[in-house]
């Protein structure tokens, strides 16, 4: 049963080439900030004279208002269209950054950065909106794939380049890049992005907003493929948070060497995305997930082994690369299974899995501020989110046809006999 057509002429003409390029500049824009900026923690707490505390509050409100904004930013491109709300989330974030750019205090650093993530937030939930409207299935998840390879060089290469722009141009430099990425975004979406759903302005109602995110909260298909995505990939934002303070302050690396290392996680999601792209000429992505979950659930294991000895580089990035592997194999399929039943609010679909990948990242990076090492932080809590992606995937598994459809090769294929459909007033 295929979804309603919700798209326009101009929406139909985009190649899958085309919408995974895009897509991946607007997903890329969260993780892009918030990877230039890790090499520069410690440098502005000597720059404002200020605590490591109030230093990692500006990446918590970051990853605060890039989580809560998304709440609106998807429900607002269903009402308004794609292209408007991308291009007033990317002057918001453009000028955030130019305002941190500025910043004479700590205070306004992370006012700016809180203002910055409402900006970037448009870029995830819209991007997977565009991914929903046009495809369906494994198509779907081949672009999904392919919108990880290209986000995986970026945030690879980001932390590399902040580092390098914070030892030779100071910290400063690192939000005169953001500023610059801001504009370009902007300029791709006017002249590259055409629109791919009839803009509905009776959605712009708080009443109707609200049942959407009931229907989608109480649907438990949609809950447990989006919490073995949260549990998977807000590890990524959790670990921003604390491996900072382990690798530069605990192992004494410089915010270059920082960059270089955390080649490692971003370097291993693109070669789990690479082998994944490879998988799909055999097989399902579908199929993939439960492997990827081994990988997730490998990783979990061995960063659990930091609460014996000392820890050393490699005893901390090689579990973390071992698990981000992991994430490339979940990601694709899971993010279809979560929003293919949904077509008329896949804006309000995208934005509350989105919301939930970054919750989680955000409720542990806090929780993390509570433990007096890091390390010991790193080693209980990554573990945890490791164990709920799993755990949400066998509840899934359980059930598998609670809502149409699954990702399968070629097509959505129907329940099996004995299974309902979703009604059809449920998206």
């Amino acid at each position: 049963m295929n979804p309603p057509d919700t798209t326009g002429a101009a929406g139909a003409r985009m190649s899958s080439r085309r919408v995974s390029l895009i897509g991946a500049l607007f997903i890329a824009t969260g993780p892009i900030a918030m990877a230039l900026y890790t090499p520069a923690m410690t440098e502005v707490v000597s720059a404002f004279d200020t605590t490591n505390g109030m230093v990692k509050l500006t990446l918590t409100l970051y990853f605060a208002g890039f989580a809560t904004a998304q709440l609106v930013a998807g429900p607002l491109s269903d009402a308004l269209g794609r292209r408007p709300v991308i291009v007033g989330f990317m002057a918001i974030f453009a000028g955030a950054s130019l305002l941190a750019l500025i910043a004479p205090t700590i205070e306004t650093l992370m006012t700016a950065r809180f203002v910055q993530g409402i900006g970037a937030s448009a870029g995830v939930a819209i991007s997977r909106a565009v991914v929903r409207d046009l495809f369906q299935g494994d198509e779907s998840s081949r672009i999904m794939n392919l919108m990880g390879i290209i986000l995986a060089v970026a945030p690879a290469l980001a932390p590399t380049l902040g580092g390098l722009m914070v030892t030779h141009a100071g910290w400063r430099a690192v939000f005169a890049a953001m500023t610059l990425f801001g504009a370009v975004v902007i300029a791709v979406t006017v002249w590259g992005l055409r629109e791919t759903v009839t803009p509905d302005r009776s959605r712009l109602n708080l009443g109707s907003l609200g049942r959407s995110y009931v229907t989608l909260a109480t649907n438990r298909h949609f809950v447990t493929t989006t919490l073995t995505i949260a549990g998977a990939i807000g590890a990524i934002y959790a670990q921003a948070t604390i491996l900072p303070f382990i690798l530069m302050q605990r192992l004494g690396l410089s915010p270059t060497g920082f960059g270089l290392g955390m080649l490692m996680q971003s370097g291993s999601f693109l070669a789990g995305s690479l082998v994944f792209r490879q998988l799909m000429n055999r097989h399902s992505a579908y199929r993939l997930v439960t492997p990827g979950l081994v990988f997730i659930a490998l990783g979990s294991g061995l960063i659990l082994t930091l609460l014996a000895g000392e820890p050393t580089f490699l005893r901390v990035m090689a579990p973390v690369a071992v698990y981000t592997f992991g994430i490339a194999f979940v990601m694709p399929a899971m993010s279809t299974a979560a929003l293919a039943p949904f077509p008329r609010i896949a804006g309000a679909a995208s934005s509350l899995m989105g919301f939930s990948q970054m919750g989680a990242g955000l409720l542990v990076g806090s929780l993390a501020a509570l433990f007096a090492d890091p390390v010991v932080a790193l080693a209980v809590l990554i573990p945890m989110m490791g164990m709920l992606a799993c755990l949400s995937y066998v509840v899934y598994r359980r059930h598998p046809h609670l809502a149409e459809p699954e990702p399968r090769r070629g097509a959505i294929s129907g329940p099996p006999a004995g299974r309902s459909m979703m009604p059809a007033d449920a998206d």
